[in-house]
């Protein structure tokens, strides 16, 4: 295995730094997969990955499935890969986390690089196959780390630390983007369940109200009295007060008043005497012009 990184003295860079630093160099290979490692770099460590992957695509093969082709984008910045019909970004390897890069002299298309995941913080190896540019893809590599070395001496690692920060703000806005999209989710949900309490169910017997007439009034009926509604309270409405048995009742509803049949107790005796007295008057026939009338009430002949 060969490190990109000591490169050889009689051996110039393949690109200006305006293409690694303004923009990108793009290849094609055949992408084997990638593999947790437990060194961060090592010869050994990425000897043993290729030959794992290796035979994990020799499986594959077998069962009729292809090795996926993919595109690299190369920069200052990192690493991308991409699926080359899409251009959808598969993985994005960030520069400041790879630690090992090296091409393979026995097999001169194979080429690997040790990446640290940000979410996972483990040490992952990525194997790629590619016919003619394994070792060219190998030095461009290495231009790119040159190249982001100096820059960050020149600006004091302030430039890594900004990188840092959008990362994480960038992380940050995936993460609230799907609680957002969650959100709306049971929002939605919410509204259906509130759509379908606000439909009465089948068979419900909804109350009608009484009719009324022209004036908005509930006509009255002797015969069907009216049916006392609970109070607003909740609590239940008083009895209607019971009369006797016995007493007559006019169309309204009241005792007729007779003066000539009230008891003795219904008065005080002072005023009770001189009812007295103005009853017997009256009872007394007044003669005119050879005619009796009876004021009595019982008596029919005059």
């Amino acid at each position: 295995m060969n490190r990109a990184f000591t490169r050889k003295k009689d051996k110039s860079w393949m690109h200006t730094p305006e293409a690694l630093a303004k923009h990108y160099i793009s290849y094609s290979a055949k992408f084997l997969g990638h593999t947790e490692v437990d060194q961060p770099k090592g010869t050994e460590v990425v000897r043993d990955a290729v030959r794992k992957l290796k035979f994990q695509r020799h499986i594959k093969k077998s069962e009729g499935q292809k090795i996926p082709k993919v595109e690299l984008q190369i920069s200052i910045y990192g690493v991308k890969i991409l699926d080359p019909k899409t251009k959808n970004v598969q993985y994005n390897c960030q520069l400041h986390r790879m630690s090992f890069c090296a091409d393979d002299k026995t097999d001169k298309r194979i080429f690997t690089f040790i990446c640290k995941d940000s979410e996972s913080n483990k040490h992952l190896c990525y194997v790629f196959d590619s016919e003619k540019c394994a070792e060219e893809i190998t030095l461009t590599i290495g231009q790119a780390f040159d190249l982001a070395y100096k820059k960050f001496l020149e600006s004091g690692g302030k430039d890594v630390e900004t990188r840092k920060q959008i990362g994480s703000l960038q992380k940050r806005i995936q993460e609230l983007e799907t609680e957002n999209s969650e959100l709306k989710r049971q929002l939605q949900g919410l509204e259906e369940q509130l759509m379908v309490t606000r439909v009465s169910p089948a068979g419900s017997v909804s109350m009608k109200s009484p009719s009324t007439d022209i004036f908005d009034m509930v006509p009255f009926s002797p015969v069907s009295p009216l049916t006392s509604a609970p109070s607003s309270n909740g609590t239940p409405p008083l009895p209607p007060p019971t009369r006797p048995a016995g007493t007559r009742k006019d169309l309204f509803g009241a005792e007729p008043f007779d003066p000539f049949i009230c008891g003795a107790a219904d008065f005080p005796p002072d005023i009770q005497s001189k009812l007295d007295e103005m009853q017997e008057g009256f009872k007394m026939g007044l003669t005119v012009e050879g005619a009796v009338f009876s004021l009595d009430p019982l008596d029919s002949h005059c």
